[in-house]
C-alpha cells in the first residue's frame, strides 16, 4: 500500500536545499474503531460544542481560544495573533546544529516521520546531507511547524532515508522517579539466578512480540456477531427498459454529419 504523503517542503542545510516530503512511520488504520450511535434509532450520535451555561450549540464563527487567568475570567486569543508568532516558514526545515547521535534520551523522541526526496532534482542535495551525518555519526536538530504547533525535531540518517522524530517539549518531560538509596546490597545468589533467568528468556527482537491482543480478540468478536445478524434483502434490480424500436444508426448519423459539414443541400 502506498504511503499517504502529508507534508511538502524543503530540506536545508545552509545552501544546500532538497524538495522533501513527510510521511509518518506509524500508523493506526488497523485499528478497531467505533461510532457511537443512539441505541433506540441506531443512528450516529453528533458532538457539538455548546454553551456549559446556556446549554445552546455554539457556531464555529463564535468559538475563539481563552487562557483562564480567574474564575469565569479568560484573556482571549484569536486564531490569527497565535498563528502569528509561530515560524516565519512553516515549509523549510532547516538544519542549524547536530548533535553526537545516541546522545538525547529516548524520553524525548515523539513521533517518527519517514522524510524522503521529493523530485530528482533534490535526490544528490538529499544524499549528500545524510551521508555527511553519517560520517560524523550526528544527528540534526531543527524546528518545524506539524500538527499546528511550532516542533523541535531530530532527523536521523537511517539506510538511504531520514527518520524526523518530533520531540517532546522540555515541560512535558517530567523529572526522574526519586533514585534509590546507593547503600542497598543485593544479594549475590539471587543476582545470579536472575541474571540466568535473563539470559534463558533473551531472544531476537520480532515485530510480533509488540502485537496488540485486544484488537484481535475484537475482530473475532465482530466477525462472529456479522455472522449471526440477518442478511439484509438483495435490493430489487430495475426492470429493463423496453425498446421503442426507433433504433439510431450510428454509421447514418455520421454520414448525416459530414454531409452538413460538407455543405451538400437536402434532396427536394
Amino acid at each position: 500500500m502506498a504511503r499517504q504523503t502529508f507534508w511538502k517542503g524543503y530540506l536545508k542545510l545552509s545552501l544546500v536545499t532538497a524538495a522533501v516530503s513527510l510521511t509518518p512511520a506509524t500508523t493506526e488504520s488497523n485499528k478497531v474503531r467505533f461510532h457511537v450511535l443512539n441505541r433506540q434509532t441506531k443512528n450516529r450520535v453528533e458532538s457539538r460544542y455548546v454553551d456549559s451555561v446556556t446549554h445552546k450549540p455554539v457556531a464555529e464563527r463564535d468559538q475563539v481560544k481563552g487562557y483562564p487567568r480567574g474564575e469565569d475570567d479568560y484573556v482571549l486569543l484569536e486564531d490569527e495573533e497565535i498563528e502569528e508568532i509561530g515560524l516565519e516558514s512553516t515549509r523549510t526545515i532547516e538544519i542549524d546544529t547536530f548533535v553526537p547521535r545516541g546522545s538525547i534520551d529516548w524520553i524525548w523522541y515523539d513521533k517518527p516521520h519517514f522524510l524522503a526526496p521529493e523530485d530528482k532534482v533534490g535526490v544528490e542535495a538529499f544524499c549528500v546531507i545524510r551521508e555527511a551525518m553519517k560520517a560524523n555519526d550526528v544527528v540534526g536538530i531543527a524546528r518545524l511547524v506539524l500538527y499546528r504547533r511550532e516542533r523541535a525535531v531530530l532527523l536521523e540518517p537511517l539506510g538511504k532515508g531520514i527518520v524526523l522524530w518530533t520531540l517532546r517539549y522540555g515541560d512535558e518531560v517530567r523529572d526522574p522517579v526519586a533514585e534509590l538509596d546507593d547503600k542497598t546490597e543485593i544479594d549475590t545468589k539471587l543476582l545470579t539466578l536472575m541474571t540466568q533467568l535473563v539470559k534463558e528468556e533473551t531472544k531476537d527482537w520480532s515485530p510480533t512480540m509488540v502485537q496488540d491482543p485486544i484488537q484481535k480478540r475484537l475482530k473475532s468478536m465482530i466477525r462472529g456477531k456479522q455472522k449471526n445478524l440477518k442478511k439484509a434483502a438483495p435490493a430489487q434490480k430495475p426492470a429493463p427498459v423496453k425498446s421503442t424500436g426507433n433504433v439510431i444508426n450510428i454509421m447514418d448519423a455520421l454520414k448525416k454529419s459530414l454531409a452538413a459539414e460538407g455543405g451538400e443541400k437536402p434532396r427536394q
